[in-house]
């Protein structure tokens, strides 16, 4: 058992890679493919299972307050080291990835007829890295598992994805890449930046962070918000935040539901999750002068999203502009600064990725069973599909933020945050941050619309489409899918203080990090977790 513990994020990263051989080998020498989805089934379950004993490891934390820590030298030329860890602000992302990617290999069941094997060989290797990119501490390999997890998604799109697949993964990949680029030239002027100031070069995270705190290295102002924006604008792309969200939309669509589900949870929250791991510690007078811009870019992705999703006549699509607003609410929350925000802005990421994650499941469901999303090609769905009507009814009260769900706490708290926050300065005739919060606020109605109005004309009143009266209801395979999302959706929303106790020191940190950097004071009030 110690020897599992030792190695316990080695583990979490490499079976994937190993159960990806495996299925290789099956095909190689057994030939069944319907024996595929089984072999991948149980290789994530194993993963997920296993994933649950980092709940166990936080009285285990070093110094830097990371548990699970492994550092043992990779390339030593240039003293890079292979430094893996995890703390409050990753630990619930790597427990989502491991939790979503059985619920997405089952989304597959009878939808993946193309080439399984390759299929499912890239959903393992996108695992790989998605939880390599969450418990990387150097910033090199850090770079390395976020640029592997393009490579896997751009084919899951591009291969069985819908009509115009090709065009939007060229789509993904050139902007995700182009921005993760700019990251690289940071990074590695991070390392000689490094290097002239204590004389000895590193990526490692750990390190960079000790040496800006004790002052053996510092950054001029326009250096430091030069490295600042490198990082924030990777980032801002996998968010997405406008207006370079519109790789997004096309992306969503066009994926097959596995990929949307995993694209929705798991990769959208690299984005943001960067952002509090490493732009707030590494430049935090960066992040404080350049605040009022990113609040502004959130807000107005929070209304455009919200009125863009509202004219969608696609189903999916519609979705897919949703998950632009709500991201929108992480950053505002992110960028308040306080206490209450930032922890709201964490919880979101995981309600987002249960509750728009459940959506696109959903909408995968009808579409396997009349192959259209088109709004106006249903209506009185829930005479004929009376399960499926309820799981997308709570699903959405999720996402709009009705209380008791999982999607009000994350929201409340960002708002109430926001509204406690002075990074928008106070005049004498205008508190800015009131306003921003009220501004952001409306999102929250035009959620109610845009999915409330969906609601009713694909649901409610009578049949029009006599293609609709032969639908069956969800199988015990598709109710076993949502059941684990529609339980966490209402724990989540009744007693979120496992989840907000467990990350509240590292965001602490984080935000102190952030404002007594300026001489400021921390916000005393912690956040209600009962």
């Amino acid at each position: 058992m110690d020897l599992i513990n030792q190695n316990l994020l080695t583990l979490l990263i490499l079976l994937p890679v190993i159960g990806a051989f495996a299925l290789v080998g099956h095909q190689m020498f057994w030939k069944k493919e319907e024996h595929l989805k089984w072999v991948t089934l149980f290789i994530t379950l194993a993963i997920f299972l296993l994933s649950l004993l980092l709940l166990t490891g936080s009285s285990t934390a070093s110094s830097a307050g990371f548990f699970f820590e492994q550092n043992v030298p990779w390339i030593q030329a240039i003293n890079t080291n292979y430094h893996v860890g995890v703390d409050g602000l990753s630990l619930w992302l790597v427990i989502l990835t491991t939790f979503i990617m059985p619920i997405a290999v089952l989304s597959t069941w009878h939808a993946v007829e193309k080439r399984p094997l390759a299929f499912y060989v890239f959903l393992l290797l996108l695992q790989s890295a998605m939880v390599g990119v969450f418990v990387s501490l150097d910033l090199l390999v850090f770079y390395l598992f976020f640029e592997a997890s393009l490579v896997p998604m751009f084919f899951l799109i591009g291969i069985w994805g819908g009509a115009n697949r090709i065009y939007a993964a060229v789509k993904f990949f050139i902007f995700t890449a182009f921005g993760s680029l700019l990251m690289l030239a940071a990074i590695i002027s991070l390392y000689y930046l490094h290097m002239q100031a204590t004389g000895v070069g590193s990526f490692d995270f750990v390190t960079i962070l000790n040496s800006l705190q004790t002052g053996a290295l510092s950054f001029a102002p326009q250096t430091g918000m030069l490295l600042f924006l490198a990082f924030a604008l990777a980032f801002s792309i996998k968010v997405p935040l406008f207006p370079f969200h519109t790789w997004l939309p096309d992306a969503h669509t066009e994926a097959p539901t596995a990929g949307s589900v995993i694209l929705a949870a798991v990769l959208l929250k690299m984005g943001t999750y960067g952002l509090m791991r490493f732009n707030f510690p590494l430049f935090p007078d960066a992040s404080r002068e350049l605040a009022w811009i990113f609040i502004i870019l959130a807000i107005i992705g929070i209304i455009y999203g919200a009125l863009v999703a509202m004219v969608q006549p696609d189903i999916k699509r519609l979705v897919a502009y949703s998950s632009v607003a709500h991201m929108g609410f992480v950053i505002l929350g992110m960028f308040s600064f306080t206490e209450w925000g930032m922890q709201g802005a964490l919880y979101q990421m995981l309600n987002h990725g249960i509750s728009t994650g459940a959506l696109f499941l959903l909408v995968g469901f009808i579409y396997e069973r009349r192959h259209t999303r088109e709004i106006g090609q249903f209506g009185g769905l829930a005479i004929v599909m009376p399960v499926y009507a309820t799981f997308f009814v709570i699903t959405a009260m999720s996402s709009i933020g009705l209380p008791f769900l999982n999607g009000f706490v994350g929201e409340f708290l960002i708002m109430v945050g926001m509204w406690k926050s002075t990074v928008l300065g106070i005049t004498t005739t205008v508190n800015w941050n009131y306003v921003a919060t009220m501004l952001a606020g409306t999102g929250v109605i035009f959620a109610a619309v845009y999915l409330l109005w969906m609601i009713q004309r694909v649901f409610f009143g009578r049949v029009t489409n006599e293609k609709n009266r032969a639908l069956t209801d969800l199988s015990y395979r598709e109710i076993g899918l949502m059941i684990p999302l529609l339980f966490l959706m209402v724990f989540m929303g009744v007693y979120p203080k496992p989840f907000l106790d467990r990350s509240r020191e590292s965001v602490v940190a984080i935000q102190e990090r952030v404002v007594r950097q300026a001489g400021g004071t921390i916000e005393q009030a912690q956040v209600p977790t009962r």
